[in-house]
């Protein structure tokens, strides 16, 4: 099990891409969250078996039609236990 942070920036709000996240991560079978910061940026936290984080990551950079990428920071972050994060979730 790995958690990774991402930073995602470009054109990433009002795009549906909280929504996009979500679909891949459920997808991908991976827990954690979505949101959008003030900056214009979106930060995502992502757990799960290291392959599942991976394929989750590589859905993320290919983004759709609407969205677009200029670059990801991503860091690693301490798990959360199981019983504290039971899926992936959209934060307002």
């Amino acid at each position: 099990m790995i958690r990774k942070g991402l930073v995602v920036h470009g054109r990433v709000q009002g795009v549906g891409f909280r929504f996009v996240a979500s679909s891949v991560a459920r997808a991908c079978h991976v827990t954690g969250f979505v949101r959008n910061e003030y900056d214009g940026t979106v930060t995502i936290e992502v757990q799960g078996a290291e392959h599942r984080v991976n394929d989750f990551i590589d859905q993320i950079r290919e983004g759709n039609r609407f969205v677009r990428i200029d670059y990801i920071d991503l860091s690693d972050l301490p798990l959360v236990p199981a019983d504290k994060e039971t899926q992936f979730r959209v934060s307002f």
